[in-house]
């Protein structure tokens, strides 16, 4: 994730002081394991057009029974797993969701929930508030029957809606979730502004990713230029947002390409900030796939994220997380693990390889059948990324 608002902020107190910010140095602790986002579930009231990991409104057989969502629960704690993000499928249709959200609170987690909020309503929005969730995100597709059409349900949108305003008026920190592709990037501008009118805390904003019925459908994702426009769209929204002092949070995901853009956009704007801005994209380091986060899925199996579901790194019944989670003799996440990343193509000649981290590596390896060619879905160009240059003096 690429936490837009956060450098924003920074930027702003740059402007007003004249200086810097200097960040808040880090512990010297035990480093934390990673955040975990766990599909409890795998059935779902919808079935979505890009969905990762291809739910249906069906029960689906061998899904680990409370006791071992416990067992891995305690394990990821020993591992100072600092995060869960309770997702499904629909993970309110989990029949023990509220119980596994009040052990994961009592042990000091920060626990988040992924729903498509459309069985959401007043008892259940009470519910929630109850149970303590730290963040609760909502996605988003579009304005009305845009949002209908991606989640192929009628009034998807206004029950969606609903839900984030009771949740909002109960004192929940939520989110509004967006994944742009083709069919819906005319929307972006409009769910920008119903975020700063009903006071919805945070915009998460996604690059399709290739992966579930996103695979499918990436013929139809966003055009480059497209893509750049929308996050000019994003950036400025969070840029008017962080001088006006406002709380309301830009996160980019899928994409990690995003960084090396804000680095340009400060360079073109605010060109005195480029060089510390940099030494912070590079402290964040890019894509965190297979270090900073991971994946558990309804069956138990570990992945390297959620966009992995095709890749197996063991199952939480046969080994501990912890222990699959820092065996290096698969490939891939043996690969994802190393710095730098031995990516290729137009990647490995980069001038901000050490900003995005070689970019998602689920995209490459679904188009070329190669995990570390250069990312399709990066939307910078050759003169941007340094690579005519690289070749001009090979």
């Amino acid at each position: 994730m690429f936490r837009v608002s956060q450098y924003m902020r920074e930027l702003a107190q740059a402007e007003a002081a004249g200086l810097y910010p200097v960040p808040a140095s880090r512990g010297s602790g035990q480093p934390t394991g990673p955040v975990v986002i766990w599909n409890l579930i795998r059935r779902c009231n919808l079935t979505c057009k890009h969905c990762y990991s291809i739910s249906a409104d069906h029960e689906y057989t061998g899904e680990l029974s409370t006791q071992e969502v416990f067992t891995v629960m305690d394990d990821l704690k020993a591992f100072r797993v600092p995060v869960l993000i309770l997702s499904g499928g629909e993970p309110l249709m989990r029949a023990d969701i509220f119980e596994i959200a009040s052990r994961a609170k009592a042990m000091r987690f920060y626990v988040g929930l992924s729903t498509n909020g459309t069985l959401i309503d007043a008892p259940m929005a009470d519910r929630i508030a109850a149970q303590g969730f730290d963040y609760v995100g909502i996605s988003l597709d579009g304005i009305g029957a845009t949002h209908d059409r991606f989640r192929r349900m009628e009034g998807a949108f206004d029950k969606s809606l609903a839900a984030m305003r009771m949740l909002r008026d109960r004192g929940v920190k939520v989110g509004m979730r967006y994944t742009m592709t083709a069919m819906n990037a005319h929307d972006l501008v409009p769910l920008l502004r119903l975020m700063r009118d009903e006071a919805i805390d945070k915009f998460y904003f996604s690059h399709l990713n290739y992966a579930g019925r996103g695979n499918i459908h990436r013929s139809r994702d966003a055009q480059f230029e497209t893509t750049r426009n929308a996050l000019d769209v994003l950036y400025e929204a969070a840029w008017r947002a962080a001088k006006a002092g406002s709380e309301q949070d830009f996160v980019t995901g899928n994409n990690d390409a995003d960084g090396a853009y804000l680095l340009q956009w400060v360079h073109e704007r605010f060109p005195r900030w480029e060089a510390p801005l940099r030494e912070r994209l590079v402290a964040w380091g890019g894509n965190a796939s297979g270090v900073n986060v991971a994946n558990i899925d309804n069956l138990g199996v570990v992945h390297p994220d959620t966009m992995w579901w095709h890749h197996s790194l063991g199952s939480v019944r046969e080994r501990p997380f912890s222990t699959i989670w820092m065996d290096t003799s698969d490939s891939l996440m043996r690969g994802l693990k190393m710095k730098p990343r031995p990516v290729g193509g137009r990647c490995a000649g980069c001038r901000h390889f050490d900003i995005c981290g070689g970019n998602t590596r689920t995209r490459a390896q679904q188009v070329t059948g190669d995990a570390w060619a250069g990312d399709p879905g990066c939307y910078l160009d050759d003169e941007e990324i340094g690579v005519a240059a690289v070749e001009a003096v090979t």
